[in-house]
């Protein structure tokens, strides 16, 4: 006799299951199970990968999901066809949405539209007969009581208790083991998300807790001697009854953007002959003409119509509203998205593979992401919601895991380690940190590491590092559907007020094939709009994107020499170091930038073949003729994805779908293991037409490298445009360009201090807040030569509130203020405004200095009535005007950055007694010679794919270092590394190509030196 569970919940219900649904399946299918029922707590969030690997092994998974009444008992639904998964998306749908995020609220009258499912009643510690009652009343297509043998000292009693309770209510009893984890060692993992969970310790638990370890997946023999054969058959006559499946699921695109008297092929054919016409006024190329037959007759083909009209309505009205937007993505790029207006990217411009988006072998819909402006993609969003509905139109999910930090915090309190330990341990592992490091981490705290509590921390850590914490609502992805979305999954609040989102996130969608809209936020692009229109506007014409020139060599030669801070995709260090190797000269030079200094090129050692090639120094040489043809354009090295596509179709004999397949199967790979096969095919199918195995494993090592980022050519096409239109920007309106950075804050790479000190350097005049001229934003103001200077925004005086900016800006066009006490009552400025605006300096026209400023603002009161424009009189006072340093002090505090003197300015004297060069002077030096030098930390980055190394930059007022820190160094000098605001480094000159940088080797903290200063670094991956 086989067995079926039909009670088992995944990771999914958060801190209750204690085993991803992958484990579980296995672990099922492993034991002879004939079918598993995931059924987590009034979810369907992890149904989509359970249902995965079940599609994959083989094996029959059964849809469910458990519910906890307010009587404490509990019910499982179990769904048999696919009417009964409507009916369940909907029970969960109407249970979340009318409570907060991560709670529900359900009672008995709501199971009465459930009519199609199979229900059990799980009893609690307590039998309740009057739930069982209403429970046997409900209109369910077939019903059971559950029954879980757990070796409980009353399991006999309870079994005997609920089947007389069966035998009067006419219901029969079932088994289930109700489960939590695959397997038995999982149940310490579950007794610390118990306490994680009730906010207390793993002691503490008490009933809350298992008193054993059998809720677990257990052997069938076990089984059958537990439970009566009778409720083991039941579950095999349920199993039975529930035949449908995920891939069954029927996705319909919404209709109403097809006019009437048209059909949807006929209505995007029109409109992409009226884009065709706009783009090619005079005529349609045959190459364009022939790539547009060949791409509308496979989306008519496979029904994607309604898809490209959905995207190229979004985009059409964000350009009615002004909004600046770019497509991206393989689909975007397409001929068809081009004549739409979804992208600005020609085809004929790069080459891709259709297949790469769109293919008969593939059951889903093409992806299309649309970059917005980050500032006004709201309006976006809310006209999706007004357009379609909320029942219609919701966020896809991202699913929050536990990283190594969170968990190291949650499973120490779990643990009863004592709360300054835990914080001290938590507040030790850094961003790059893995869990390997905690036993050090643990010594250097003085803990001993050999422990058996310590032991504990790291096998509970290693678990539940990647186990889902919570769903948040995904940066972008729209779902949107022809019926109610509850229909297809369920639907539950995000956090922010009106907006929805569904339990499924990107991957689950894409193995479903739901159509996902990708709306997302590009502060560059705000940063670009902003931009065009300052220049617009001092220069009295309207200026757009099209009115920028191409290929202009002065914009070329700035990136060369590796100036490209606040430029789009260009701006990391990593990227500044790669310019001036890679020289880029051309629009598809910068397609290559922009994708070279990525995971899939340098893990799979593609970067230096690849410069080598394009300076001259290798020859080009390909492994055939056909591959030249895909690897021509980046001199015989792969670079992009659909290049390694291409290649396992021509090379490897893969069909193009299958080769989008191997694409696709890399986020599979991350989530649940297994890609020999995908190697076997690929390498043996290269051998077969003569590659060497030497170039086969190369392009599997380049796929594999993909599967942590793969970026395609399609997206670094997009990208690139962007990157040559704020380049030319900066390089000729570098004014308007850094200010249109300001007022597009937060975003990019860089602090604005950064910017406006990189602008400075290049000759950009920045003038202070002002209360007589300043607006909300950042504005250019024009010098009595006529040449434009940046005015500081009020935005950038910390605390400020924007409405009361804008009454200044309002009152003082009703003539000047003349007193402090006079802006706060015109303006009707509250104390919190009134003291940013001393702290930001910019009351200097009613107070000499910031000192007065301050004290005058502490005075102002709001006097009534005919008083409320006076001031009571006060002796004057005589306050010292605050020093340099202080200025100083206060600029950073509160703008973030000081149009004064670079606070390595005032320490020059200092930092030339222990001889550290400046920064500018490094470009004189001779590469190998040691060399000290200083500077305020900006940025520390550590990549994965850089084995260990780490990359900071410090800021003199010359300009900023580069620094490379070998593991070595950073595990000798953590602390002084991870905290330092000031750094004083002494390391090895480097230099190659144009590319300087200094090799640490001994780093020291002089933070004191910067006294009450304080600066922040970002810190990245």
């Amino acid at each position: 006799m086989s067995y079926a569970e039909l009670h088992c919940l995944s990771n999914f219900s958060f801190l209750r299951g204690a085993s991803h649904a992958h484990e579980l399946v296995r672990r099922a299918q492993a034991l002879g199970y004939s079918a598993l029922a995931i059924t987590d707590e009034c979810s369907l969030s992890g149904i989509v990968r359970a249902h995965e690997i079940a599609k994959e092994t083989d094996f029959k998974l059964i849809i469910g999901s458990e519910f906890r009444m307010p009587d404490d008992q509990r019910i499982v639904l179990l769904v048999p066809d696919a009417h009964a998964y409507t009916q369940l998306c909907e029970l969960i749908t109407r249970a979340r949405r009318q409570a907060k995020k991560g709670s529900y609220i359900i009672g008995y009258a709501d199971f009465l539209n459930a009519d199609r499912c199979i229900g059990l009643w799980v009893p609690g510690q307590k039998i309740a007969e009057e739930s069982l009652q209403q429970f046997a009343a409900l209109p369910l297509t077939d019903r059971y009581i559950a029954f879980s043998h757990h070796l409980a000292s009353d399991s006999e009693n309870r079994l005997t208790q609920l089947s007389g309770l069966g035998r009067r209510h006419h219901i029969s009893l079932i088994a289930t083991g109700e489960v939590y984890y695959h397997e038995r060692e999982r149940r310490p993992l579950h007794d610390t998300l118990t306490a994680i969970r009730l906010k207390t310790t793993v002691d503490a638990i008490g009933r809350s807790g298992f008193a054993n370890s059998e809720r677990h997946l257990r052997p069938i023999s076990t089984l059958q001697k537990l439970y009566p054969p009778e409720l083991i058959s039941n579950t095999l006559k349920v199993a039975d009854q529930c035949h449908f499946k995920m891939s069954e699921l029927h996705y319909e695109y919404p209709e109403e953007l097809v006019p009437q008297g048209c059909t949807v092929t006929q209505h995007l054919r029109q409109l992409t002959e009226a884009g065709l016409h706009r783009r090619w006024p005079k005529a349609v190329p045959d190459k364009v003409r022939a790539l547009v037959e060949k791409e509308l007759l496979l989306i008519e083909e496979l029904k994607y119509e309604h898809f490209f009209l959905t995207v190229a309505d979004i985009v059409q009205f964000a350009r009615s509203q002004n909004i600046l937007c770019q497509g991206r993505g393989s689909a975007a790029n397409s001929t068809v998205c081009y004549a739409l207006g979804i992208t600005e990217v020609d085809p004929a411009r790069i080459s891709m593979l259709f297949e790469r988006f769109i293919s008969k072998e593939r059951a889903e819909p093409p992806d299309i992401d649309v970059d917005f402006e980050h500032q006004r993609r709201e309006e976006v969003i809310q006209y999706i919601y007004n357009k379609y509905g909320r029942e219609r139109a919701a966020l896809a999910a991202t699913v929050i895991c536990y990283r190594t930090k969170m968990a190291v915090r949650d499973v120490g309190k779990a643990l009863g380690l004592p709360l300054d330990l835990v914080d001290a341990l938590s507040k030790s592992m850094y961003w790059f940190d893995r869990k390997s490091v905690l036993p050090d981490r643990l010594l250097k705290l003085g803990f001993d590491p050999e422990s058996r509590l310590s032991q504990q921390l790291y096998a509970l850590v290693e678990q539940l590092v990647g186990f889902p914490r919570h769903l948040s609502q995904h940066v972008g992805g729209f779902v949107i559907s022809h019926h109610p979305l509850s229909t297809l999954v369920p639907v539950e609040n995000a956090a922010m007020p009106d907006r929805t989102i569904i339990q499924w996130d990107k991957e689950d969608l894409e193995t479903l094939g739901l159509l996902k809209v990708d709306c997302l936020a590009l502060g560059m692009l705000s940063a670009i709009r902003r931009c065009l229109d300052m220049v617009g506007a001092y220069k009295g014409q309207t200026m757009t994107m099209a009115d920028i020139p191409a290929e202009d060599p002065a914009t070329y030669a700035m990136l060369c020499r590796g100036e490209s801070v606040g430029v789009f995709q260009v701006e990391s260090r990593a990227q500044m170091s790669m310019l001036p190797r890679l020289k880029p000269a051309h629009y598809y030079d910068l397609v290559v930038q922009v994708a070279i200094v990525r995971p899939g090129p340098i893990q799979g050692g593609m970067v230096h073949p690849y410069l080598r090639r394009r300076q001259g120094k290798d020859k080009i040489s390909y492994p055939s003729p056909e591959l030249e043809k895909v690897l021509g354009r980046t001199f015989g090295v792969p670079l992009f994805q659909e290049q390694v596509m291409e290649i396992a179709v021509v090379a490897a004999g893969f069909t193009p779908g299958e080769a989008d397949h191997v694409r696709r199967s890399m986020a599979a790979w991350q989530r649940r293991g297994g890609l020999d096969h995908f190697h076997d095919k690929l390498t043996n199918g290269m051998l077969e037409r003569g590659y060497t195995a030497e170039f086969a494993e190369q392009i599997y090592q380049q796929v594999l490298g993909f599967g942590s980022y793969g970026f395609p050519e399609s997206h670094a096409a997009s990208f690139a445009l962007l990157a040559y239109v704020s380049a030319w920007l900066k390089c000729h309106e570098p004014a308007a360009f850094c200010a249109a950075l300001l007022n597009a804050q937060p975003m990019g790479f860089y602090a604005p201090a950064q910017l406006v000190n990189e602008a400075q350097r290049n000759g950009a005049v920045f003038l202070p807040i002002d209360i007589r001229y300043s607006q909300w934003d950042s504005v250019i103001e024009l010098q009595t030569d006529q040449s434009p200077a940046v005015r500081f925004g009020f935005r950038m005086a910390s605390g400020m509130p924007k409405e009361e900016a804008e009454r200044i800006v309002s009152e003082r066009t009703q003539g000047p203020f003349k007193s402090i006490d006079e802006l706060a009552a015109r303006a009707q400025l509250s104390k919190k405004a009134i003291n940013a605006l001393a702290e930001a300096n910019a009351l200097q026209s009613l107070a000499a200095h910031r000192h007065l400023a301050r004290w005058s603002a502490l005075g102002v009161e709001h006097l009534p009535g005919f008083l409320a424009e006076t001031s009571m009189p006060e002796a004057s006072i005589t306050l010292r005007a605050p020093s340099e340093a202080q200025n100083i002090v206060a600029d950073y505090r509160s703008t973030g950055l000081t149009l004064g003197r670079h606070p390595l300015a005032r320490l020059r004297p200092r930092l030339d007694a222990l001889k550290v060069k400046r920064s500018e002077e490094l470009a004189k030096l001779p590469s190998g010679r040691y060399v000290r030098i200083a500077g305020l930390v900006t940025h520390r980055q550590r990549p994965q794919t850089a084995a260990g190394i780490m990359f900071v930059s410090l800021e003199d007022e010359t300009g900023i270092s580069n620094l490379v820190l070998w593991k070595s160094v950073q595990e000798n000098q953590r602390q002084d590394i991870l905290s330092a605001q000031l750094m004083i480094v002494y390391g090895e000159l480097q230099k190659e190509q144009g590319v300087i940088h200094v090799v640490a080797k001994k780093v020291r903290d002089y933070s004191h030196w910067l006294g009450q200063l304080s600066t922040g670094s970002r810190d990245f991956r």
